[in-house]
């Protein structure tokens, strides 16, 4: 027998049980991504925040781990309020291009798999399996108290032991968003886990074949 994700999915109000959903996302994923099948206007509008939230946050982890934030403070005009303000704008445009194209990659490799959820619900399916990448943030801090400005300078003590140790730690909170992914489309739409995976890996196929194409273009 195939293992399937539970059945029941609990009910979702619009304002603090919406919250509530971030947290269970991560503590009681499979009821949490269920009841994302509630696409009533109430629940929609209840998502909004948690989910904003959640886009902003990953987004922002996700462009202090690009190369580019490495090496910001190598131009002598950034300084830490430039850097900061940086960080906000990239992560949020970040995590907004992140939300819509990767939630239309998501989309269409569960729909590939006979799924009829809308897009809205693919969308909010992989904002809340990026709970974890967005409290990656807590890395954060003891990388500024280890390694102060040379996390946005090329070489530095970031480059050393300690810095592969955090940000081995940071591709862990990566791959737990990953497993939350499977986890949350296989539970949306009561799926086995082989098919779920082949979405996903459908899904995951469509933007790296694109990112391919234009690199050798």
């Amino acid at each position: 027998m195939s293992a399937r994700p539970a059945e029941h999915a609990e009910s979702v109000g619009p304002a603090g049980s919406a919250w509530s959903l971030t947290v269970r996302a991560v503590t009681a994923p499979r009821t949490a991504f269920a009841a994302l099948r509630d696409d009533s206007p109430e629940a929609v509008a209840g998502r909004a925040e948690p989910v904003l939230a959640i886009v902003l946050l990953a987004g922002i982890s996700s462009v202090l781990a690009t190369s580019t934030a490495g090496h910001l403070m190598d131009d002598p005009n950034y300084d830490a309020l430039l850097v900061a303000v940086w960080t906000f704008l990239g992560g949020a445009l970040y995590g907004a291009a992140a939300y819509w194209l990767l939630g239309a990659s998501l989309w269409a490799g569960l729909r590939v798999l006979g799924s009829r959820g809308s897009y809205r619900r693919a969308r909010h399916v992989l904002a809340f399996a990026a709970v974890p990448v967005a409290l990656s943030l807590v890395l954060l801090p003891p990388r500024l108290v280890l390694f102060g400005t040379d996390l946005f300078h090329r070489g530095g003590d970031d480059n050393g032991a300690g810095g592969a140790v955090l940000a081995t730690l940071g591709l862990g909170f990566l791959a737990w968003s990953g497993g939350l992914l499977l986890v949350g489309a296989a539970s949306v739409e009561r799926w086995a886990w082989g098919r779920t995976a082949a979405a996903v890996a459908i899904a995951v196929a469509l933007p790296v074949s694109a990112w391919l194409a234009l690199s050798s273009a």
